[in-house]
């Protein structure tokens, strides 16, 4: 509109941020690399059900689809995937398929075709060996009738046979041949460990044949975590570790463990998928690296002889999954007004190429709601981290007096962290008048090995008192209304927000997206890679059952009085489906307000177009009949039980 602002309630303004805007030619962008003179990178489309789409850009400009309909590259290893693909020198691409977890061989041009033969086999984080003519990648094995088997093998790229080559541990990560093909290296940890517990790092020789010598160990332990293991040209065997406290860059040369440079930020990121990058080698004396410190990101070259650092300057306020092509960075960057983004960036001035956005939408900043970082008190005298976004929208104003309704984001993981980036996800609720404060509660990733393990034997506390914490200290300088606080989350983050508002009395309103309501239903049903995650977080099963049960929100149904809406995609095999149905069941047995929406089809998270715009105008219709407020647009009501 023109002219002054309308005055409108917050919560009923209008806004360009629709349902249908946040799918409709929107794509989910990773995994960039370089390979075989070309940038390939993955996109996860919501209009095509949650296909992952391989994509490659040729030297001449112009870019393809490698994987055709109905193709999906995607593997299920660990349940959360990553690293699916792995690229030959003449764009030959291995690549699992999500429908039958086979490897596929995709020459360039061609059809997909099986490489690997047997069924109930799951592969993922390949690396070619191509002296031997075969890729070394994990393998988990759900053949037998207990517990997936995980090891380390080689498949020939001619006949699609597998032979192990490492075994022995629970789990494997990163396996990757030397340059020269004479090493092997790989990460290995057991139960109860996380990666980002404590995790090791192997090497082993490789002769003419392909047989493996006996591991030795290079880094890494119990409290120890290693992550991305990556061979520079020269032999040098770079990786993270956090054993000073901070996830910083390390190597092996000439049989000497040393840091590249040594410093109290975060070079390195929890381990939740395969494949993730925060270095890359550059060239024969400089990584690129990304750093995160209290929340803020940077890019930075180092000087591998003499450990120098220097920042390169970005328009980005967040750069993931890092890789090298041709002397420049490639990258997926994100700022304050710009959503995902391939981009390659030239190390020493700074000068960005633009690859591919994760939309063709052009975005208005003046409905935008920039990130702005805060840091509030929390229990024990410490210090807890977020970032807090007013409602933003240039066409409406509120009324005098009246102060916005706050949603609280808690995160996954729990051992996750927030970005201060543009999400037009959230930009959905700030451009209709809500506040958003996105906590980065003690737990999560980028402050260091410290902050994460103030949630060691502490989950269903530390967090929900730093979320409750930090909507507390936005209603005490007057920036929300006290008396309209809401909190929502997704899996772990949907714990946390059950657990606020069972064992808490600040919200009014919630929101579980496949959250978790019995912790034992979690230890105890799900799948192998988090089986014994809870033995950190809480305690070992059933050994501290009273324990879960004191913590678990669908054991305290009497004290839990606020209304909730939850959400489950009914294939999740990461948080069962009856974690949401026993909640809603109770609720509504106690005649507390509830709303239950499943969605056939989906699993730990969602992708399907439909899923998103439903979910999305639901969650606000529901916080509408809280609040008291009618939604702008054209919205399907939600049946809302015992309101």
């Amino acid at each position: 509109m023109t002219g002054s602002a309308t005055t409108s309630p917050y919560g009923a303004w209008t806004s360009p941020y629709t349902s249908e805007s946040l799918v409709s030619g929107v794509v989910r962008l990773g995994t960039p690399l370089s390979a075989a003179g070309s940038i390939w990178w993955t996109e996860s489309r919501p209009t095509e059900a949650g296909r992952t789409v391989i994509v490659r850009r040729s030297p001449d400009g112009s870019t393809t689809d490698v994987t055709p309909a109905p193709f999906n590259a995607r593997t299920r290893v660990h349940e959360y995937g990553g690293g699916a693909a792995v690229f030959a020198a003449d764009g030959t691409v291995y690549a699992s398929n999500f429908t039958d977890q086979k490897i596929h061989r995709i020459a360039p041009g061609a059809t997909p075709e099986p490489l690997t033969h047997a069924d109930g086999m799951r592969y993922a984080d390949a690396d070619l060996d191509p002296g031997r003519n075969r890729l070394v990648c994990v393998r988990e094995d759900h053949t037998g009738g207990g517990e997936a088997v995980n090891t380390v093998v080689a498949v020939d790229l001619a006949s699609g046979d597998e032979t192990v080559v490492a075994e022995g541990h629970d789990f494997f990560a990163a396996p990757r041949m030397s340059p020269d093909g004479r090493w092997l290296c790989w990460l290995a940890w057991d139960h109860p460990n996380m990666p980002w517990d404590g995790c090791v790092l192997y090497i082993a020789e490789v002769d003419t044949l392909g047989a493996v010598s006996p591991p030795i160990a290079i880094a890494g332990g119990r409290e120890e975590s290693i992550t991305q293991p990556t061979w520079a040209p020269d032999g040098t065997l770079y990786f993270t570790s956090d054993r000073s406290g901070y996830w910083n860059i390390h190597r092996l040369r000439d049989g000497e463990v040393s840091a590249v440079h040594r410093t109290d930020a975060e070079f390195g990121a929890p381990a939740w998928v395969f494949g993730m990058t925060t270095f890359a080698v550059l060239d024969a004396s400089r990584l690129a690296a990304v750093y995160v410190d209290k929340g803020n990101w940077r890019l930075v070259t180092i000087d591998t002889r003499t450990g120098r650092m220097t920042e390169v300057p970005t328009p980005y306020t967040v750069l993931e999954e890092v890789a090298a092509h041709r002397g420049r960075v490639l990258a997926v960057a994100q700022s304050a007004t710009v959503s995902e983004t391939v981009v390659l960036i030239d190390p020493d001035s700074g000068a960005v190429e633009i690859v591919k956005r994760d939309s063709d939408t052009e975005v208005d900043e003046r409905y935008i709601s920039v990130a702005q970082p805060v840091e509030f008190p929390t229990e024990d005298g410490l210090t807890a981290y977020g970032y807090y976004y007013p409602p933003v929208n240039p066409d409406h104003a509120a009324p005098d007096g009246e102060l916005p309704p706050l949603v609280v984001w808690s995160h996954g993981g729990p051992t996750g962290m927030t970005v201060p980036a543009y999400n037009p996800h959230l930009q959905y609720w700030t451009s209709r008048g809500f506040a958003v404060l996105d906590v980065d509660y003690g737990g999560s990733a980028g402050y260091g090995r410290a902050y994460r393990q103030r949630l060691a034997g502490r989950w269903g506390i530390v967090d929900v008192d730093d979320c409750c914490n930090g909507a507390r200290y936005l209603a005490g300088k007057g920036m929300v209304d006290p008396g309209r606080l809401a909190i929502r989350g997704g899996s772990a983050g949907g714990y946390t927000t059950l657990s606020a508002l069972t064992f808490r009395d600040v919200f009014a309103a919630g929101a579980s997206l496949f959250g978790v309501g019995d912790l034992a239903g979690l230890a105890t049903e799900t799948h192998k890679f988090e089986s014994r995650y809870l033995d950190s977080l809480v305690g070992p099963y059933p050994r501290d059952r009273a324990v879960y049960e004191e913590r678990s929100p669908v054991h305290h149904v009497d004290r839990l009085n606020c209304p909730i809406i939850f959400f489950q995609g009914l294939d999740d095999k990461v948080v069962a489906p009856n974690q949401a149905e026993r909640m809603v069941e109770a609720l509504n047995a106690k005649g507390v307000p509830v709303a239950y929406l499943p969605f056939e089809g989906e699993g730990h998270g969602f992708r399907r177009a439909d899923t998103i715009k439903r979910s999305n105008e639901a969650e606000l219709y529901f916080y509408s009949r809280i609040f008291g407020f009618t939604p702008a647009g054209d919205i399907a009501p939600v049946d809302v039980a015992n309101l």
